[in-house]
Order: C-alpha cells, then sequence, then structure tokens
C-alpha cells in the first residue's frame, strides 16, 4: 500500500496563511508582499500520487522531509503549495482553507457532487466534517444528517447546516440514518477515518437493485484510515453501491477563492470554525485538546 512517508527528520503543520517574504526562480505567480495560503494540494493538476521531495530546509545539516510545513515563523515552501490570496481576506482564519476546508467541501462538493435534495450524512463533526456539512447546506442538501459521539459537537453541527443529528453513543447510526432519510442517504461521508467508521458508511447509503441506472448510494472515505476493513460485498453486488476515497479533491486556485468569497459574505463563516488559538509554545497542550475531543471545530496556531 502506498502510504504517506514519513521518514525522519520530518516538518508538521500542512495548512497555513503567510505573507511572500522571497521567491525563487521559475515562481512567477506570487511576488514579494503578496498574502498566500498553504496547501498540501498542488496547484497544477498531476495523475497518481506526489513523488515526495524534501522541502530544502535543514535540521543539524540533514534535509528534513514532508512536502511543506507551517509550524514555523518562516516556511521555505515548493511554489506548487502556495496560493495567492487577495490582501483583502484575512490572515489568521483562512489558514485552514488549505486542509480542513479544501478536505471536508471538496468531498462534498467535487468527489461526491452533491446536488440540490440529496440526502447525506457525515460521520464526525470536527474541522473536516463541518466543512463538509456546510458545503452540503449550501448545495442544498436535505437531509443532513451528522453523527459523532458528545451532544456538544452536535449541537454545533447545526449551526452549519446539519438538519438532524445522531448521538452513535446512544444509538445505532445506522439505523438512525436510515429511518431518518427513508432508507439510507445518497452519500455517506467517514470524516474520522476509523475502522468502525469506514465500515459504517456504505450500509449508511441507500440500497439499489438490478438495472443500468439502479445504482444505490456511495460512502466517501475522507478521514485516514488504517490497515484494513471488512465490508459485506453483497453491499456492492446486490445493491450497485459504490465505496471511494476523496483526497484533497479541490482546485486550490479555483475553489479557495470561491471558499474566501463565501465567508467573506457570511456564507461559509471560517472565524465560528476556528474555536480555539494557541501559541507555538503551546502545541503540546493543542495536540491533547484535540486528542481529548475539546476542540470543537478548528483550532489554529498563532505567530
Amino acid at each position: 500500500m502506498d502510504k504517506p512517508n514519513n521518514r525522519r527528520p520530518m516538518v508538521l503543520g500542512h495548512e497555513g496563511v503567510g505573507i511572500v517574504t522571497s521567491v525563487g526562480r521559475g515562481v512567477s505567480h506570487v511576488v514579494e508582499g503578496d498574502h498566500a495560503i498553504i496547501t498540501w494540494v498542488p496547484r497544477t493538476p498531476i495523475r497518481g500520487r506526489l513523488k515526495a521531495q524534501p522541502c530544502g530546509a535543514t535540521y543539524r545539516k540533514e534535509l528534513v522531509h514532508g512536502l511543506q510545513y507551517t509550524w514555523a515563523e518562516d516556511a521555505l515552501i515548493n511554489g506548487e503549495f502556495v496560493i495567492p490570496i487577495s490582501k483583502e481576506y484575512p490572515t489568521d482564519v483562512t489558514c485552514i482553507v488549505g486542509c480542513a476546508i479544501l478536505t471536508g467541501a471538496g468531498a462534498v462538493l467535487n468527489t461526491a457532487k452533491v446536488r440540490p435534495a440529496d440526502s447525506v450524512a457525515v460521520y464526525g463533526v470536527g474541522g473536516v466534517g463541518l466543512a463538509s456539512i456546510k458545503m452540503a447546506s449550501l448545495l442544498e442538501a436535505y437531509p443532513i444528517i451528522a453523527v459523532d459521539l458528545r451532544d456538544e459537537k452536535l449541537d454545533f453541527a447545526r449551526e452549519f447546516g446539519a438538519t438532524h443529528t445522531v448521538n452513535a453513543s446512544e444509538e445505532d447510526p445506522v439505523e438512525s440514518i436510515h429511518e431518518i432519510s427513508g432508507g439510507g442517504v445518497d452519500y455517506a461521508f467517514d470524516a474520522i477515518g476509523l475502522r468502525l467508521t469506514n465500515e459504517q458508511i456504505l450500509p449508511s447509503t441507500r440500497g439499489g437493485g438490478p438495472g443500468a441506472d439502479n445504482h444505490g448510494g456511495m460512502a466517501i472515505l475522507i478521514g485516514m484510515p488504517g490497515n484494513e476493513i471488512t465490508i459485506d460485498p453483497g453491499m456492492f453486488m446486490y445493491h450497485q453501491r459504490q465505496y471511494r476515497g476523496s483526497l484533497g479533491a479541490t482546485y486550490p486556485e479555483k475553489d479557495f477563492e470561491m471558499f474566501l468569497r463565501w465567508n467573506q459574505e457570511g456564507k461559509f463563516p471560517l472565524e465560528k470554525l476556528v474555536t480555539r488559538r494557541y501559541r507555538l509554545d503551546e502545541i503540546n497542550q493543542a495536540g491533547g485538546d484535540l486528542q481529548a475531543g475539546e476542540i470543537l471545530g478548528r483550532a489554529i496556531i498563532e505567530y
């Protein structure tokens, strides 16, 4: 299996916003002084997996690994991962466009291609899941069902467009989704990546049957998965359901501007989605809060 490269030494952080202070040879889409978002999806469409190349930064004279990094006051980034934005946009909350928004919203917009009145379920309502819910709401999906383990997170999901909520610690989410949607949703998204949720999203979708166009629903895996899952193959064969992944399904130069414009218009409230702010020297606390489920939306690091 082709998995991300975790060689050491490595740099961390893959979504950020800042000001361009210097431009290398061959880079013409940004100039010194531009405001820009750092992301992990290249601006030039590619085929297949990215070839991991050191960014050029060193640690104790060794090249560090990673396509990009944002946990620093200054970052040396390949131009393919730097997207200029207008100076009229804020330079703090816009950082989450570089991953959480492009991942969650992109899965709904570009992978599933959700249309008005399509039914949607989203497992996990952290930053990525909330971005999926907001995009589904903007596309006029219905119902939009949020699934999580904590009521406060589910209440927060309603503020982003969830029309129904399911607390999976109190009820079977698959059964509840079928009851709410009348037989399963058109699209079910896993924004967590656990084996359990990997296996729940496909049976959460509606079934199809025989015929050229009698397709069932689609399950979309957004969260980073483990090594294996077990799924009844009959859900594919007898019901023509589909299961696919979504890995940063966004066109950065086109979609970023749309997300930022929607934020400016109050349609995609990045300010509301950012619920915690930390300094770089508080990074361990931030990681602990995230692991403990204490962050409702998305946390950012400020310099």
